[in-house]
């Protein structure tokens, strides 16, 4: 954290800004994964033709997120791009409601992926700019996310189940348009700067800086454990027997799990490092992947689905608070955007080989997501190895907890 002395005052009202900055977007992305396949399907595309779609879509994400954080570290203003990003984003959902044809619909949803990447990045970098500067709690502004991811995915749920398919569309523009909004209600920090008296404990470039990028790899290779529970758990509770509503309990236990960590993460961060919240999630992630797929019946699930409160928000929350302590600011939205980019390259490479071994081994694959979570928390402790030992023996954390 900047010293109070040297630090500019915070924008007014900067937690509630940073919350809705979150809401909008994880919103938009609560009705994107559940129910843009739902969408394609209606369209009476081939699983085939659906799979190019979101592998084309995940793609141009990945790429685009790295590349456009680079120039929000140029700009005056981080928040022009958030603008520029929902109104993109905006005209490619009205223009959902004209297209049919595989080749129309895989370029529209191609160019919603890519003009829409830079905004979560970009408002993951100013709500951390807001932990580094005036010591702002993470979890109270990133929790809203989560709750937004939820609220869009029940609402849209119900609303699908009066308009029909069209409701999807239709609250993919309310979406954005929301994010276009909060674009301009974002807390404006100007160009991004170094932080005074702490330089000469960096490198002149966090960006170059081996060690940083092998932890953002070991995070997300550890976050890609959960590969194969997102493409094929529903599809196992249904094989076993479970209703639609317990089915739909157990998912949002998980969220919810998730929620309350973010909402405690503050007290939690003051009494584990970084580096012992990550180590933990890759733990537990180890073993919530073992149990997976022995017969545990409804509570046993209950509890394998508590646990992603480890798994996930464990991990993500360590990776941004040792994030804030080592990364230049005026690098952060370059940084964030690096993240996205491995976090997607190796979700996509874990669904990928998902897909192979469930087709061929059945529930005994998960043990293969265990085997990825234990190389995520190997490599986590590789980067702890490689940081430089200034920051290994000195840091400042304890104001960023």
């Amino acid at each position: 954290m900047i010293p109070p002395h040297t630090a500019p005052p915070a924008p007014r009202l900067f937690q509630l800004r940073c919350a809705l900055a979150y809401g909008a977007p994880l919103g938009v992305n609560g009705i994107i994964l559940p129910y843009l396949p739902v969408w394609l399907d209606a369209l009476a595309f081939t699983e085939f033709e659906i799979g190019i779609i979101l592998a084309m879509q995940l793609l141009l994400r990945v790429l685009a997120a790295p590349v456009s954080g680079f120039f929000a570290d140029r700009l005056s203003e981080r928040t022009l791009i958030l603008a520029w990003s929902g109104a993109l984003s905006l005209l490619t959902a009205l223009a959902m409601f004209f297209v049919r044809d595989f080749w129309s619909v895989l370029l529209v949803i191609g160019i919603q992926a890519a003009v829409f990447a830079p905004y979560p990045p970009i408002v993951e970098s100013i709500a951390v700019t807001g932990v580094r500067r005036w010591g702002f709690q993470y979890g109270s502004m990133r929790v809203w996310g989560s709750i937004g991811f939820v609220a869009a995915t029940l609402f849209v749920g119900e609303l699908r189940g009066v308009w029909g398919v069209q409701a999807i569309p239709s609250a993919m523009v309310i979406g954005f348009l929301l994010t276009v909004a909060v674009a301009f209600a974002a807390p404006r920090l100007g160009r991004a700067a170094t932080r005074p008296g702490t330089d000469k404990a960096l490198q002149p470039s966090s960006l170059g800086r081996f060690d940083l990028h092998v932890l953002m790899i070991g995070a997300s290779v550890a976050q890609a454990s959960h590969g194969m529970f997102y493409t094929f758990g529903t599809i196992h509770w249904q094989q076993i027997g479970l209703s639609s509503g317990s089915i739909g309990v157990l998912w949002s236990a998980a969220v919810l799990s998730e929620i309350l960590v973010l909402f405690a993460a503050g007290r939690i961060a003051r009494r584990l490092s970084p580096w012992s919240l990550m180590r933990i999630g890759c733990a537990v992630a180890v073993v919530r992947w073992t149990l997976f797929p022995l017969p545990l019946g409804f509570w046993g699930y209950m509890a394998l689905q508590v646990a992603h409160a480890f798994t996930f928000a464990f991990v993500h929350i360590g990776l941004q608070h040792r994030l804030v302590e080592t990364v230049r600011e005026d690098q952060e939205t370059s940084m964030q955007g690096a993240y996205v980019f491995y976090n997607g390259v190796f979700l996509a490479l874990s669904t990928l080989l998902s897909g192979m071994l469930y087709r061929q081994f059945g529930l005994t694959s998960y043990v293969a997501m265990s085997v990825l979570a234990l190389i995520g928390l190997a490599i986590i402790a590789l980067a702890a190895k490689l940081q430089p030992q200034r920051l290994a023996s000195g840091g400042y954390t304890s104001e960023l907890s």
